[in-house]
């Protein structure tokens, strides 16, 4: 479906709005239901939700939420795209917006979805093996890549980023980093990559790669901590790595490493897997299995970037954390700073996304897809 026959209201409607097609073409969602009131401010459209899909059951999946009428639609893309094999695949990882392109990172299906950001239909499929996550600078997306096949060895192949051009779609650099490359982040021309090791265990990798992107070669390792996995930036250019640790003696731990010097300069001692930064804020939950007790420890909190201390061991506040059983996504609206945390229930079952308001109270909740994970924001422009 062209974007010009989508219909039209105050501003371009979105992709949930995919219930307003032409006259002729008739269409059967998946599951669409209200679940919020329409709101009609603000530069955000909605957002998509990334289901990552139980590993090998082919579940992947994107779910699509409209602020414009509060209406909440499940697996839009296997429904924009009929004749695409095993719809969207095996495992889904990331999902972000660049322009008015939508890339969603499928891991155990070794590609890159790229679709369109208004209507959700495919516009290419690009082949890495093994992608885990991505980022843009400068008309570039970088994926990173565990390189080899899905598989615990201690010879497990290193890992490497791939450079996309988002005008043309093809691959047009690599650089290799270290073992199982996860999240990064870009500041001053840098590209950081968070190695796990993960591949490795016990002998995880523990450094943050350092690329030169006019180069695009590894300049630096900074020595962090093992088994890392999450990143973000803030305002004054600390960027926050989390350890999921080794899941026996050495526990998960935040990490803040000075992107002007490139050096680790904190360790905050405290436990973190998911992440969202919004203003000087970190919000963060943490799922840390243990098996010396075989038994998960969850927990919430807020950081205060400025001062590098926790404002709060709350993010939801109103008792709904008791009833999620798995926390497994977070994000927080930059402009209303409503909280958004998915609930992986016990990774077979279908899962849930809850939308608190920004003090914690919940405001609704509904039905997402199996294992939903990550989230992008749809901005009019």
């Amino acid at each position: 479906m062209k974007k010009s026959s989508i219909k039209i209201g105050i501003g371009l409607w979105i992709l949930l709005a995919l219930i307003s097609c032409r006259k002729d073409e008739v269409i059967f969602l998946s599951s669409t239901k209200t679940v919020a009131q329409p709101a009609s401010e603000g530069n955000i459209e909605g957002f998509y939700l990334l289901n990552e899909g139980n590993m090998g059951m082919n579940r992947a999946s994107i779910d699509v939420f409209n602020y414009r009428t509060g209406a909440y639609t499940t697996d839009i893309y296997s429904e924009r795209n009929p004749t695409v094999v095993k719809e969207l695949g095996d495992v889904g990882n990331d999902i972000k917006i660049y322009g008015n392109k939508v890339y969603a990172v499928i891991n155990c299906s070794n590609k890159v979805e790229v679709i369109d950001k208004w209507t959700a239909k495919r516009i290419a499929k690009i082949d890495i093996p093994n992608c885990r996550y991505v980022t843009f600078y400068k008309g570039k997306a970088y994926v990173s890549s565990y390189s080899g096949p899905v598989a615990i060895n201690p010879n497990a192949e290193i890992g490497f980023v791939a450079e996309i051009d988002t005008a043309t779609l093809e691959i047009k650099r690599k650089v290799t980093v270290g073992y199982q490359p996860e999240q990064m982040v870009v500041t001053n021309g840098k590209l950081y990559v968070a190695n796990s090791g993960g591949y490795r265990v016990p002998n995880y990798d523990r450094t943050v790669s350092v690329i030169d992107l006019e180069s695009f070669t590894e300049i630096k390792k900074i020595d962090v901590g093992i088994n890392l996995y999450g990143m973000q930036i803030d305002s004054r250019g600390d960027i926050y790595v989390s350890s999921r640790g080794d899941y026996y003696g050495t526990p998960s731990n935040l990490f803040v490493i000075d992107s002007k010097t490139d050096e680790k300069k904190m360790s905050l001692d405290l436990p973190v897997l998911g992440m969202c930064l919004v203003d000087d804020l970190l919000y963060f939950y943490s799922v840390e299995w243990s098996y010396l007790t075989n038994s998960n420890k969850i927990a919430y909190g807020i950081l205060d970037t400025k001062t590098k201390k926790i404002i709060s061991d709350k993010i939801i506040t109103d008792g709904t954390d008791k009833k999620i059983m798995i926390p497994y996504g977070l994000q927080v609206h930059p402009e209303t700073k409503e909280i958004y945390i998915t609930d992986a229930q016990n990774y077979v079952v279908t899962g849930y996304i809850y939308c608190f308001t920004p003090d914690g109270r919940l405001k609704w909740k509904t039905t997402a897809g199996n294992i939903p994970a990550h989230f992008a924001f749809i901005y009019k422009n």
